[in-house]
């Protein structure tokens, strides 16, 4: 079976036998009492990765969000959703204003309309309110990312700032792997970012990422970080082998996974297949009108290929993901067995 249904998109996998060696897989304390050895480590070269000040771990991008807009909603604010970002920062912004409905409120607008954030963020501003916008630095199937650093400019000149979450871009776009903040030039500018290493590095962890003094204030009233287990030596190892392998070959990884993509891409193309997602390896295969996708789907998988079949309102898709793991083969097996099949299925 030729798998593209896991978004581990540099092929991390990080086996037992490749892990540093833990004595106890937890302290059986929450982070807030003490930090597991090398979290502090870690975090600190996350951040430094990212172009940020200061990092904190957490086990999960929910209980990253969670927390992380607990906080913001100490003042009278406004998050201003962009339409693409993902659910897991939303539930977190959903939660927050529900426990603090005075304090925080949640608006959405258009995915990538700078106008539309602008227009928002002056009723804020008139309204006595600090615009938060959330936004991700990369949204799988979109043309482009968000326009990240006017976002932060304009969260900057409304006394604000910019959550981004970078779960997609991280390991896997910018220098080094290194993920939006470097690539849009966001340092100096008021951003907090929340990613996950489980994609681009392969490790179930998350990454709060900015300011010093923001990510102690973060630290100092997380909820997670008082009453959640906190992330595993397991994870913490994980995590620390995933770094040193994005410094030793990451950009050969990176290089590959980008090979893949093309080679995706051309082949669909000419077939007259369209393909979403440029270079990123998330891929999204439009269907015909009128094809069925359920059994073109049925008939891959039963021809060796695994992927996803998406709902896109009124035309169906195939999703593929990519990664640098994934042969030449493959890719070649993907791509036609999804040209034979939807020649035979039409």
């Amino acid at each position: 079976m030729a798998d593209f249904s896991s978004a581990l998109y540099l092929g991390m996998q990080h086996a037992t036998g490749q892990l540093a060696p833990w004595r106890q897989l937890s302290l059986g304390k929450p982070a807030a009492l003490a930090e597991a050895p090398g979290a502090r480590e870690l975090a600190s070269e996350l951040a430094a990765l990212q172009g940020c000040a200061a990092a904190s771990l957490l086990p999960s991008t929910l209980h990253l969000f969670f927390d992380l807009f607990r906080m913001l909603a100490c003042r009278r604010c406004v998050v201003l959703v962009d339409g693409g970002a993902y659910p897991l920062a939303r539930w977190g912004a959903a939660c927050a204003a529900a426990l603090a409905p005075e304090q925080m409120r949640v608006q959405e607008f258009a995915a990538g309309s700078l106008a539309a954030a602008r227009r928002a963020a002056r009723h804020c501003r008139e309204t006595g309110r600090m615009p938060v916008i959330l936004a991700d630095g990369y949204t799988p199937g979109a043309a482009r990312p968000p326009p990240l650093a006017a976002y932060a400019a304009l969260a900057q000149a409304s006394g604000g700032c910019l959550v981004l979450d970078d779960t997609q871009a991280l390991g896997v776009l910018g220098e080094q792997g290194s993920g939006s903040p470097r690539l849009h030039r966001l340092q100096g500018l008021p951003v907090l970012v929340g990613a996950s290493l489980a994609k681009g590095f392969g490790v179930p962890l998350a990454v709060l990422a900015g300011e010093a003094a923001m990510v102690a204030r973060f630290d100092a009233g997380s909820v997670a970080r008082l009453h959640c287990s906190p992330p595993s030596l397991a994870q913490i190892h994980a995590g620390q082998r995933a770094l040193l392998v994005n410094r030793n070959c990451g950009d050969g990884l990176r290089a590959m996974l980008r090979q893949r993509c093309r080679q995706f891409r051309s082949a669909l193309a000419l077939a007259g297949l369209r393909c979403e997602g440029g270079e990123f390896p998330v891929q999204r295969v439009l269907l015909p009108a009128g094809c069925d996708g359920f059994r073109l789907h049925e008939a891959l998988r039963r021809g060796g290929v695994q992927c996803l079949l998406q709902d896109a309102g009124r035309r169906m898709a195939l999703m593929f993901l990519l990664r640098a793991d994934h042969t030449v083969q493959d890719v070649a097996l993907a791509t036609m067995a999804v040209i034979s099949y939807m020649k035979e299925l039409a």
